[in-house]
């Protein structure tokens, strides 16, 4: 779980990142921290999201989204416009 810790903190700087056990079948709580100390984004993950590879890439997008969002850089509707343009461009093809 430490080297999990560490991947996160360096794929997730200049945020502090902590691990903490949550719930009753093995779920990580993931907080990140801002440099004063205030928490930006916490998210609940089960245990093969932050040991599979493939999924705990997944893991860090999802967290960079979220702060993009927390932090008020990147609105919902933006995303939500993004997927559409992908899907209509997907169905022309």
């Amino acid at each position: 779980m430490e080297s999990i810790s560490l991947l996160l903190g360096e794929a997730l700087s200049p945020y502090q990142v902590s691990l903490s056990p949550s719930g009753s079948h093995g779920e990580c709580l993931v907080t990140l921290k801002n440099s004063h100390g205030a928490i930006v984004v916490e998210r609940e993950f089960n245990q093969a999201q932050l040991t599979d590879k493939r999924q705990l890439t997944d893991v860090v997008d999802g967290l960079h989204r979220d702060v993009l969002i927390a932090e008020g850089r990147l609105e919902p509707c933006v995303i939500a416009a993004l997927r559409n343009a992908a899907l209509d461009k997907r169905a022309t093809l």
